[in-house]
């Protein structure tokens, strides 16, 4: 199905309709499996229009919040289009989150509703018991009956099954800068924000999905290992592929493994593959890698953080596939740049080229610099957040007066628009005067031979204000050394940039989405 296949109706409101149409095109077709649990389109469409029907008749109203509170599952994707489907905005959340994570954003967004699982409940309902709200709590799994027996008295009606939510098919009417989805930002400098993502906003991100293809939809075969509760792993690795009439293989990220992905891509005979960077470390530096047959792969994209040019290059010759980055925000509901969609292709070391959609400019103090020069990346577009929730001063501050929204990202753009992120403004670090940004210092680390993952920070300094710091992750067999690695890098950058001190760690703390937690760095020495 093509992008202008879609009839007006699906073009405006209710952007669920945009997958009605889809699933009525490839109705027969395989849209999602995990775990030997499938769903055809047309049994998807039909399943998450009577879970919108059922959770109408839980009375839940249009604008009511409802937390998908999952691992990845058939399930969330159930839900999530199920929510769309009542006008009712979803809120995906990180399994990984401890009680006190949970409750602030069930308190924040005020939910009327949470979906949760058996492995969750235990959370879920300590952080309902910390909050002032009685919301339903609708679960999934096979003890739910036992956890339903406790529903009397006061909590009668409390709890239902996820199976018991299921009514007459329904479609809310919606318009388009009404809310469809409200994830949640990482919350690395200061509290975590809800992030109203309009059903414009989300209609916009399912077409970027039909630029950058050109298969025939009933050739696309996704392998999504990224959390569902991540942008990323929703929008581009699962509603974009939905939409489009793919089929999509869901895995749960918390038991990745690098030959079990390998495995699936050579059995599934999946075209498109995405990751973020420590995956496809995972993949390069296991034994197997090499072994299977990954010549299936149109495409493999990497996203969510920068990918050092050295683990491209070892996977492009191994796996015989061009890796490309993509670039996006929760704010921006999605991608906004690509490798796979530039006039010449991927270039190695840069995020491609925007999307149609996507109006940029790199700024310094709000001037646009030259190109070449690095600055802040600024976004506008019909995918761009309508702003955060509860949250009017914070809202105007992530905006220009003429509609930019502040990413935050410093990049530098060459003559034939590539962008290249050179970091976080907070990451920069500034020692006896100079800038150096952490990316090209791990570029560098990269490179060698004994370095399978590496992180700089800036760490204060008497002399300098601060010096940079590598924490490093040997690579298997290794015997890293410190001086050495000083002089790899020597040779290859000027002189204030180099790593004055370097620590060996086991892993890197990283998020969901694979950001390097760069405050989190210390007290993990390979003693």
């Amino acid at each position: 199905m093509e992008a202008d296949a879609f009839s007006a109706a699906a073009r405006t409101g209710n952007v669920a309709r945009l997958y009605d149409e889809t699933a009525e095109t490839h109705f027969r077709k395989l849209a999602l499996e995990m775990d030997e649990e499938t769903y055809t389109h047309g049994e998807l469409r039909d399943r998450s229009a009577r879970f919108a029907g059922g959770l109408r008749a839980l009375s839940l109203k249009p604008d009511d919040r409802i937390a998908l509170f999952l691992p990845n599952c058939p399930a969330f994707v159930v839900a999530a289009l199920g929510a769309l489907k009542a006008g009712t905005p979803f809120i995906p959340m990180n399994p990984q989150y401890r009680t006190r994570e949970a409750a602030y954003r069930f308190d924040d967004a005020d939910v009327a509703a949470i979906v949760t699982d058996d492995s969750l409940r235990g959370t879920a309902e300590a952080a309902v018991d910390g909050i002032d709200a009685d919301p339903i709590i609708i679960g999934c799994g096979d003890d739910w009956d036992e956890w339903r027996g406790r529903d009397d008295g006061d909590d009668a009606g409390r709890f239902v099954p996820f199976e018991a939510v299921d009514d007459d098919p329904f479609v809310a009417d919606r318009l388009d800068d009404d809310v469809a989805m409200q994830p949640y930002t990482s919350g690395t400098t200061g509290e975590p924000k809800g992030v109203l993502l309009t059903h414009r906003n989300l209609r916009a991100q399912s077409f970027v999905g039909f630029e950058r293809t050109a298969l025939d939809a009933e050739e696309e075969r996704f392998l999504s290992v990224l959390p569902l509760s991540h942008i990323a792993g929703f929008v581009n690795r699962t509603w974009q592929p939905l939409v489009r009439g793919a089929t999509v293989h869901l895995r749960d990220p918390e038991s990745w493994n690098p030959e079990d992905a390998m495995a699936t891509i050579e059995s599934k005979r999946i075209t498109k593959f995405g990751a973020v960077a420590a995956m496809y470390v995972d993949i390069i530096e296991h034994d197997s890698f090499g072994e299977y047959d990954l010549s299936s792969l149109q495409e493999s994209m990497e996203g969510g953080t920068t990918m050092p040019t050295a683990v491209q290059e070892r996977f492009e010759a191994g796996a015989g596939v061009e890796l490309f980055e993509a670039y996006g925000l929760t704010e921006t509901g999605g991608g906004t740049h690509a490798g796979i969609n530039a006039t010449f292709g991927p270039r190695r070391g840069t995020i491609g080229q925007p999307f149609r959609a996507t109006d940029c400019k790199v700024v310094d103090d709000g001037n646009e610099v030259p190109t070449g020069e690095a600055g802040e990346l600024l976004v506008r577009g019909p995918h761009v957040m309508a702003g955060y929730h509860d949250r009017p001063d914070e809202t105007a501050a992530a905006f220009t007066d003429d509609g930019y929204f502040r990413t935050g990202d410093v990049v530098r753009r060459d003559d034939d628009n590539y962008y290249e992120v050179l970091g976080r403004k907070s990451d920069l670090i500034l020692t006896a005067g100079y800038n150096v940004y952490p990316r090209e210092v791990e570029e560098v680390l990269h490179h060698h031979p004994d370095v399978a993952d590496a992180a700089v920070i800036g760490v204060p300094d008497d002399r300098r204000g601060e010096t940079v710091k590598a924490y490093v992750v040997p690579t298997a067999g290794s015997s890293p050394d410190a001086d050495r690695l000083r002089e790899h890098c020597l040779e290859t950058m000027a002189a204030y940039k180099h790593p004055r001190e370097i620590e060996f760690v086991r892993t890197l703390p990283r998020t969901t989405s694979g950001k390097v937690q760069r405050f989190e760095l210390g007290g993990q020495a390979d003693d």
